[in-house]
């Protein structure tokens, strides 16, 4: 598992053991519960098929429960207008194991009564019973997708569950697998044209330098961390014009971490591989660019040298449709 995969730890909630028998008892339990806040939308009628990793899913024509296990893709789900009754609130460097909803759709979680569901080092199958889902979204990137994965029998015992694969990283791909499956594929084009138009608009309106720019990720862990110019935020910052550095081939071309959106560079090689005029740093729960500064390594840089390191949000990391229109808006900003 990769190192970035795993969120930083604050406490630890271990979900108790679930054999065959009680998870049997917990799903006729949950049929006689109280019941969230219905969709106001009736349900077409009729199940669909949806193809996944896991092999061919038959999935409601339009889902009426869905509990979430990634918190990457809440805001997909908010943005169609998908009913979610439970969801995972973790996304990396924003939200943690102590809960709450990520700021960008914690308005729509509440106004939809959405339950926050058990964050920890185990999956919590006991809280996606008890939210009776006709549906269940998972997989992505980090630590909930490994646990999805590792769970999915247990997962497509309560519902049909619709795993996104792991390769799967560009938000745009994201967001139409996951609207598909809660079968509201079709406000996925409004969408993505509303974004476009956004990104047209700030790539006229900016000065992009001309210099290369490697991006830089900032983790507990303080061990140098780059992001690859073929990962999602390299592709979409080039979009607007920027000219990104080629990190890949400056280290040796690196073993990717997780999806193929980082690697770890050693001390010894960080000032050949970050040698680009120009930076972006992400801080992910480690140091402020301030306190890079401070460092002699990062300090010996030419970005920083220069004066010429800029800051992203966490969430431009892995950016969701969220994450993606709020990266426009800081670059806007910024140039």
């Amino acid at each position: 598992m990769s190192r970035l995969s795993r969120t930083p730890r604050r406490r630890r909630v271990t979900a108790p053991g679930v054999v065959t028998a009680a998870l049997a008892a917990l799903l006729a339990l949950a049929g006689c519960s109280s019941t969230p806040t219905e969709s106001a939308d009736p349900a077409p009628a009729g199940p669909r098929t949806v193809q996944t990793e896991q092999g061919p899913v038959e999935v409601p024509a339009q889902a009426q429960r869905i509990v979430n296990l990634s918190g990457g893709f809440g805001g997909y789900l908010y943005a169609v207008d998908a009913p979610v009754v439970a969801t995972d609130t973790r996304v990396l460097g924003v939200t943690d194991l102590d809960g709450g909803f990520p700021p960008a759709w914690a308005d729509k979680a509440r106004a939809a009564n959405t339950e926050a569901l058990p964050a920890g080092e185990q999956l919590n199958i006991e809280a996606v019973v008890a939210a009776r889902p006709d549906l269940i979204i998972g997989g992505g990137q980090g630590i909930t997708a490994v646990q999805a994965k590792e769970n999915y029998d247990k997962l497509k015992a309560i519902a049909p569950t619709v795993l996104v694969p792991t390769t799967v990283t560009g938000w745009e791909d994201q967001l139409r697998q996951v609207a598909d499956a809660a079968g509201r594929g079709d406000r996925v084009d409004a969408l993505i044209r509303g974004y476009d138009d956004r990104l047209n608009q700030v790539k006229g309106a900016i000065q992009v330098p001309a210099e290369p720019f490697a991006i830089l990720l900032s983790l507990p862990n303080q061990k140098p961390y780059l992001i690859p110019e073929t990962a999602a935020l390299p592709q979409q910052l080039a979009a607007l014009g920027f000219t990104m550095d080629g990190v890949l081939a400056k280290a040796g071309n690196p073993q990717l971490y997780g999806s193929g959106d980082s690697f770890e560079v050693s001390p010894e090689l960080l000032g050949k591989v970050a040698d680009a005029p120009q930076a972006f740093v992400i801080n992910l729960s480690g140091r402020t660019v301030d306190q890079l500064r401070a460092d002699p390594l990062y300090a010996a840089l030419p970005a920083f040298r220069a004066g010429k390191v800029h800051e992203l949000p966490a969430t431009s990391y892995r950016p969701d449709l969220d994450g993606a229109t709020n990266t426009l808006t800081v670059i806007d900003q910024e140039f």
